[in-house]
């Protein structure tokens, strides 16, 4: 089996190394393309209006200057002799839970390998305190990595869908198990924006990751992180919402 590996912390994140562990136990046909650089919240984003460059750290580890969608595109057509069987992106420094997943890097790269054809799985370690930075633990995604990934691997993938994975802020062995459910959502309105001033005197902004209340409900992915679960959730790239269809189609029918 031939995996990717790709993610949007950068070729040298050390989430990126712990997804790298991972993937091993299932093959050795590994071939890695990530960003040169962090590029959390570049959601989707392709870039357009520079060059990308690619370069190469050994035989199967390349790095692109761009986002992740840029470094799934590179891979798929430019680096690999031939298509993987199994994409894995992250491991990411951070959850992407609920409406999150639409400015997440790391479920974005899941969504171009979706698009192409390929089995996608994001996944996400959550942490609990600020400021933690290099420092947070993958222990969980490490140690519950596999079983996650293991019943994937012959599951039923509907056309034009991937799964996004999270691992709970906890120490591998208090982790309680691993839930199937949906996505959840956030209350954006009580997000946070920190002002500042540089060393210059200017105003800069700077947007909050945390304190934003969520309202999770039965059986969602804020939910079963919540009670120390890892979350899987399966994502449709389909965005259609399907009962305001007929709606629309008889306001502009003539």
């Amino acid at each position: 089996m031939r995996i990717l590996l790709t993610n949007d912390d950068g070729i040298f994140a050390p989430g990126l190394e712990v997804l790298e562990r991972i993937a091993r136990q299932f093959s050795d046909d590994i071939w890695i393309v990530a960003p040169s650089e962090e590029q959390s919240g570049a959601g989707h984003s392709l870039t357009l209006s520079s060059p990308v460059r690619l370069r190469q750290h050994d035989e199967r580890r390349f790095s692109v200057s761009g986002t992740p969608t840029d470094a799934v595109m590179m891979a798929l057509r430019t680096v690999m002799p031939d298509a993987p069987d199994l994409l894995l992106s992250g491991v990411n420094r951070g959850a992407n839970l609920g409406d999150d997943v639409t400015y997440s890097g790391t479920v974005s790269a899941a969504i171009e390998g979706t698009l192409a054809g390929i089995r996608s799985i994001a996944l996400s370690q959550v942490y609990a305190k600020e400021g933690m930075g290099d420092t947070v633990p993958f222990g969980a995604a490490e140690a519950w990595g596999q079983q996650v990934i293991a019943p994937l691997l012959d599951a039923p993938f509907a056309p034009r869908t991937l799964v996004n994975v999270n691992f709970p802020p906890l120490d591998a062995g208090a982790v309680k198990g691993i839930k199937a459910v949906r996505q959840g959502f956030h209350d954006y309105a009580r997000g946070s924006v920190v002002e500042g001033t540089d060393p210059r005197g200017y105003r800069y902004f700077w947007f909050g990751l945390h304190g934003i209340e969520h309202t999770p409900g039965h059986q969602t992915d804020l939910e079963a992180i919540q009670d120390g679960y890892v979350s899987v959730t399966p994502l449709q790239l389909d965005l259609t919402h399907e009962a305001s269809l007929g709606d629309l189609a008889g306001r502009y029918a003539r």
